[in-house]
C-alpha cells in the first residue's frame, strides 16, 4: 500500500536513496549527489560529509529559516508584530492568529520540516553500519562520530520546530524505506513521548559530538557545524518545552507533573556548557550582531553563536531573506515587515545598549548611509534591527541592487539564552541562588555595556526576590535579550503567558494611543519608571545627514516632551499620534494596536493548523483544537 503520509513530505524514494545535496552549508565545499544508493553515498568520511551537507540544508531556504520558520510564524508577540495589510491567507494571517488549514505559507514548511527529518533518518540509519564507523582510523570513526550525533542533534532540531508549531505528531525516527513497510497511515504520537525520545537522542549524541576545542585532534576544522555545547543546549532547549505548558488536544493548555525532571536536564545540560569554558558572552553586544553575524564571520571566536543555520547561493532554496523582508528600508528596497511594538521599544533602560541593536527607528538613503524618516508615525514604522543590510559587510550590499538574499545566518541558539535558561532552571528547580543571579545578571551588565563578570549594582537585578519575583525579572530580561529572535512566542506559549501578554500588550498599545500613560505589566517586571507617562514626544527631531546607527540621530530625547518649535538642522515627524478629535478614541484605524494579534484565541492560536494537503495525505492526522 502506498504510503501517503511519508509521500508529500519527503523527496526521497522509499526504497532506495534518491539524496539530493544542494551544497547550501558554506562551510562545507562539495558538490552535488544524486541517485546514489547507501553504499556509494556511505562510503568513506568524504561522502558522508556530503550527505550530511543535506540534513543541514533543510535549515534554511525560504521554506525553513531563511524566512517562513523565523520571521513568519513567530509573530505576533510582546515584542514583534508582523506586516501591515488587509488578511491575506498568508504571511499577515499567520501572525494575527488567524490562519486557517488552506493558508498558503503551511505545507511547504511543514514538508521541509519532515523531509530534513528524512535524510537525519538516512544517515542515523546507515553511519554506524558503515565498516570504517567500527574499524577506521581512529580520525575516521571519531569523524563518523560526530556525523552520526550530528545527524541526531539536526533531527531532534527538525522535530522540534514542529512540534512547537503544531503539536503532537506521527513518529518517524527511522528512513522511509523502513517504515513504509508498516503503518502506512501513522497516527499522532503524544508531543511528551516525542520530546523524551528526542532527549534521549540528544543525550547519545553529546558523547559522539566532540566540543569547540577537540576539533583539531580529529582533523576537523572550526567552523559553524554542531559541537557537544550545541547539542547540550538544544537538550536544554528541549527540556524545557517538555516541562512547560503546551496546548493539548483536548484544547486545554497543560504541563506534565512531572515537570520538575525536565528543568533539572536543562540546569545539568547548562551548567555543563558553561564549566566547559568553551562558550563565553561577546563582550559586545553591538559587536556580536553587527561584526558577526551581520559581518558574515565565519569562525565566532567566543563561541556564542552556538547553533545557526547557514546560507548562501542566493536562492530561495539555500539561502534566506533576513535583512531584506525584515530590517530598514535602503533606497525603499526591503519590506520593514516585522516590527517592534512601541510597548516592547519603552521596556528598555535608556541606557540599555540592546534596544539600539534590537529596534531600528529609521530608513536609509539611496547613498546607503544616510538617515532618513521610517514612515509618517515613526514609532508604528519601526523595524528590528539585528539582521540589517546597512550593516552587512563581507560583502557590503550596493544599495542600488534589488538582490533580496543576503547569505545572513539565522541565529537558533546563542550562549546568552544558556545562561538565561540556567537562571530559570535553577529558580523553578528550589529558589533564586547565587547561580541563578550571576547568570542574568552576565547577561544584563553585557546588555548595558558593563564588565561581564564584575558585580554592578547599578544594572544587576535587585537581591533577596522570591521565586515569583525572580521569574517576572527572567520573564523580562529573555525579552530584552532574544528580542526578534523568533523565541518569544514559544517562552510564553510554555509559561502559558500568551494570553496574558497579548492582552496586556493591546491595553497598553491603546494607552498610549490616546496620550495615557502605559501600566506596569503583571507577567514580567516593570517598564522603567519614566516609560510610564503620558507627556512620552509626539514627534522626534531627525538629525539632517546623520550617518548614526543608534539614538544619536535624534536631537532630542525618547523619554521627555518634544521641543514646540523644531530644532535648526533637523526634520521633525510624529513619534507617538496624539488623540484628535473631542471623544477619546481606541486607536482604531491608526495604531499598533489595529492589526496586533487580531484573531488570538487561547486554547486555538497556541499551534498551527494542520495545512490541508498533510490530512489529505494522512486520514489518521487529526487538526489541532479549534480550526
Amino acid at each position: 500500500m502506498k504510503n501517503k503520509f511519508l509521500s508529500p513530505i519527503s523527496t526521497l524514494l522509499l526504497l532506495s536513496i534518491l539524496f539530493v545535496i544542494g551544497g547550501c552549508k558554506k562551510y562545507l565545499d562539495q558538490q552535488p549527489i544524486t541517485e546514489l544508493g547507501p553504499e556509494a553515498v556511505f562510503s568513506d568520511v568524504s561522502s558522508t560529509y556530503k550527505a550530511l551537507a543535506g540534513v543541514y540544508s533543510r535549515l534554511i531556504g525560504d521554506q525553513g529559516y531563511g524566512i517562513r520558520l523565523s520571521l513568519y510564524y513567530p509573530l505576533d508577540n510582546d515584542e514583534m508584530q508582523g506586516p501591515t495589510g488587509a488578511g491575506d491567507n498568508d504571511r499577515r494571517d499567520i501572525a494575527r492568529y488567524t490562519a486557517t488549514p488552506g493558508n498558503a505559507q503551511l505545507e511547504k514548511p511543514f514538508n521541509q520540516l519532515f523531509q530534513g527529518i528524512e535524510y537525519a533518518n538516512i544517515c542515523i540509519d546507515n553511519i554506524p553500519k558503515m565498516n570504517l564507523y567500527s574499524n577506521g582510523s581512529d580520525n575516521e570513526k571519531k569523524q563518523l562520530q560526530r556525523m552520526h550525533g550530528e545527524a541526531l542533534t539536526l533531527r531532534a532540531q527538525f522535530y522540534f520546530e514542529a512540534i512547537r508549531n503544531w503539536g503532537d505528531l506521527p513518529a518517524h525516527f527511522e528512513p522511509a524505506y523502513i517504515l513504509a513497510a508498516g503503518n502506512p497511515f501513522p497516527s499522532q504520537v503524544d508531543r511528551d513521548t516525542l520530546y523524551n525520545r528526542l532527549l534521549s537522542d540528544l543525550n547519545t549524541a553529546a558523547t559522539l559530538v566532540p566540543w569547540r576545542n577537540e576539533l583539531a585532534a580529529i582533523g576537523d576544522p572550526s567552523d559553524e557545524r554542531i559541537t557537544k555545547g550545541t547539542v547540550k543546549a538544544l537538550r536544554a532547549r528541549i527540556a524545557l518545552a517538555r516541562g512547560g505548558y503546551s496546548l493539548r488536544s483536548d484544547g486545554q493548555m497543560k504541563r506534565s507533573a512531572d515537570y520538575l525532571t525536565y528543568y533539572q536536564m536543562a540546569k545539568d545540560d547548562c551548567n555543563d556548557i558553561i564549566t566547559s569554558g568553551q562558550h563565553s558572552l561577546n563582550p559586545s553586544y553591538k559587536g556580536l550582531w553587527k561584526d558577526q553575524v551581520c559581518g558574515h564571520v565565519l569562525n565566532d571566536p567566543n563561541g556564542e553563536l552556538m547553533f545557526q543555520a547557514s546560507a548562501t547561493g542566493l536562492t530561495g532554496a539555500e539561502d534566506s531573506k533576513l535583512g531584506y523582508y525584515n530590517g530598514p528600508r535602503i533606497n525603499n528596497k526591503g519590506n520593514s515587515s516585522v516590527n517592534p511594538l512601541p510597548s516592547y521599544f519603552y521596556l528598555f533602560d535608556s541606557t540599555d545598549t540592546r534596544r539600539d541593536v534590537t529596534i531600528t527607528p529609521y530608513f536609509v538613503a539611496a547613498n546607503g548611509v544616510t538617515k532618513i524618516t521610517p514612515g509618517s508615525q515613526a514609532l508604528v514604522s519601526i523595524t528590528d534591527g539585528k539582521y540589517r543590510r546597512d550593516w552587512i559587510s563581507n560583502p557590503t550590499i550596493d544599495p542600488a541592487s534589488s538582490v533580496q538574499y543576503f547569505s545572513l545566518k539565522w541565529q537558533i541558539i546563542r550562549y546568552a539564552d544558556v545562561l538565561l535558561m540556567l537562571a530559570e532552571a535553577e529558580n523553578e528547580i528550589s529558589s533564586p541562588n547565587a547561580a541563578a543571579y550571576n547568570a542574568i545578571n552576565m547577561v544584563r551588565r553585557r546588555g548595558f555595556g558593563k564588565p561581564i563578570s564584575t558585580p554592578d549594582v547599578t544594572v544587576d537585578i535587585p537581591l533577596g526576590l522570591s521565586k515569583t519575583e525572580f521569574f517576572k525579572y527572567l520573564v523580562r530580561e529573555r525579552a530584552l535579550e532574544l528580542g526578534g529572535e523568533g523565541i518569544r512566542k514559544y517562552d510564553l506559549i510554555r509559561w502559558n503567558l500568551l494570553e496574558t501578554a497579548i492582552n496586556e500588550t493591546r491595553n497598553n498599545l491603546n494607552r498610549m494611543a490616546i496620550a495615557t500613560a502605559m501600566i506596569q505589566s503583571t507577567y514580567m517586571a516593570g517598564y522603567p519608571s519614566y516609560s510610564l507617562s503620558n507627556t512620552l514626544p509626539s514627534s522626534m527631531y531627525l538629525i539632517t545627514g546623520s550617518t548614526a546607527d543608534n539614538y544619536t540621530i535624534w536631537s532630542n530625547s525618547y523619554y521627555k516632551p518634544a521641543p514646540a518649535a523644531t530644532p535648526a538642522g533637523t526634520t521633525k515627524l510624529t513619534w507617538i499620534a496624539l488623540p484628535t478629535g473631542a471623544a477619546p478614541r481606541n486607536s482604531v484605524g491608526t495604531t499598533a494596536a489595529d492589526r496586533f494579534a487580531t484573531g488570538f484565541v487561547t486554547g486555538k492560536g497556541e499551534l498551527l493548523p494542520f495545512p490541508n494537503a498533510a490530512r489529505t495525505a494522512n486520514t489518521n492526522l487529526k487538526q489541532n483544537p479549534n480550526y
